[in-house]
């Protein structure tokens, strides 16, 4: 196996569905995967490595107009579909998880902000994206007893329209090194919650230098502390009136189904040209190449076979999101599919990154070759929601009919 993966040859040819890109998009899906081959993955081990912000790798998705894929072609973007965005995150995911989670964010966000925001406020978020280039990050998760429970930063009227936030965020994915910070925050007035923009550099924020994980390590997911932090009110995010899209959060899972399979997708085609360049055959195999023993090709078959399920599942779940925004399916369609993509994402991603290695043979831990990276990646995303409750969820509505509602985790 070589550094790099994006100089080994794709193994996987039509082992895994292929997904058709409209006519309109094909030209700018070659530019992406140019760029995605050329610029993002030649520098994912090295991020990894450092547990560094991937600015040159951010820098390139800006300068390729990556950032514009959410926005609407009626106000200047490129208008993707749910289901080919999230297929450009499986892509991402493929090259470097860090980076794909890191667009994820930015994708998923502008989404819903086009959804919630007043004109005044879309129009100046639109030029922000689409002529100056701004990606968003998030700073939402508390430290609260339960993941789904807030209040730890709050928001104060300061008289001019604008907020004062004081607290602390305990993850931030994309805030190290993005332009708009998403802030959700308690407004102790009105006794609910709030979202603001917040631009990077404003004064009274700080961005820990404190995300040391075993894995997705580029992310830079640490801490962001408010200190009497004052919002603009020109960036408050949300419209009296209007709710976030009902299968917001379905969108949020799926794109992480869709990163876990890219993750798998890469570890197999690595694993796959490592046997065919380095391993050695055991013994007892009698054969003169490792890709020659049965039981090795029966391993990476079993693995592709789930593997390639898997993604077809994630798939389907993602042109879901588009189907029930047309209204032509019921959002429980959504969520079981989503539900179900999202576990056998997490299997089939994990016994790609980690099965494997018990026919690649002990070379393959060599810190140079890198492999362990992938394990470490899918390990890490897939603790996002517990894959358990996805099975409790979809056993509920099998068993008893039930249809889960709108939720941060549902």
């Amino acid at each position: 196996m070589k550094q790099h993966d994006n100089d080994l040859p794709d193994r996987l040819g039509c082992l895994l569905p292929s997904f058709p890109v409209p006519e309109q998009h094909k030209s700018v899906m070659e530019t992406f995967r140019r760029v995605i081959r050329e610029d993002i993955a030649p520098m994912a081990a090295e991020n990894d490595r450092q547990g560094r912000y991937p600015r040159q790798s951010i820098a390139a998705l800006k300068a390729a107009g990556f950032l514009r894929v959410p926005v609407p072609v009626a106000r200047g973007g490129l208008g993707f579909s749910q289901a080919l965005s999230q297929h450009l995150m499986f892509e991402l995911g493929r090259a470097d998880p860090a980076v794909a989670q890191i667009y994820k964010v930015h994708d998923d966000l502008t989404r819903e902000l086009l959804d919630v925001g007043s004109e005044r406020f879309c129009a100046t978020l639109v030029k922000a994206i689409c002529e100056d280039r701004a990606i968003i990050g998030a700073a939402i998760a508390e430290n609260g007893r339960s993941v789904d429970q807030f209040g730890q930063v709050t928001a104060a009227p300061d008289g001019k329209g604008g907020y004062v936030l004081n607290g602390r965020k305990i993850y931030a994915t994309g805030a190290a090194g993005a332009d708009l910070i998403l802030v959700a925050s308690f407004d102790l007035g009105q006794q609910a919650m709030r979202l603001d923009l917040v631009p990077a550099g404003t004064p009274g924020m700080t961005i820990g230098q404190d995300w040391d994980r075993l894995g997705q390590r580029a992310t830079d997911s640490g801490s962001v502390t408010f200190e009497n932090l004052r919002t603009c009110a020109d960036w408050s995010a949300l419209t009296p009136g209007r709710m976030p899209p009902v299968h917001g959060s379905l969108r949020y899972q799926n794109g992480f189904s869709m990163i876990l399979l890219g993750i798998g997708a890469g570890a197999l085609n690595a694993a796959a040209d490592f046997v065919v360049t380095t391993s050695r055959p055991w013994p007892s195999a009698q054969v003169e190449r490792a890709g020659d023993d049965l039981l090795v090709r029966r391993l990476f078959g079993e693995i592709g076979a789930e593997l390639a399920a898997a993604c077809a599942l994630g798939r389907n779940a993602a042109e879901l999101l588009d189907a029930f925004e047309r209204a032509e399916v019921s959002r429980t369609d959504v969520a079981m599919s989503a539900y179900a993509a999202r576990s056998s994402a997490t299997w089939s991603a994990l016994r790609a990154t980690s099965d494997l290695m018990s026919v690649l043979g002990a070379r393959v831990t060599d810190a140079r070759v890198g492999f362990d990276r992938y394990w470490r990646d899918a390990r890490t995303l897939s603790l996002h929601d517990p894959v358990e409750w996805k099975h409790e969820e979809i056993g509920r509505h099998l068993l008893t009919g039930w249809e889960p509602p709108p939720g941060l985790y549902q």
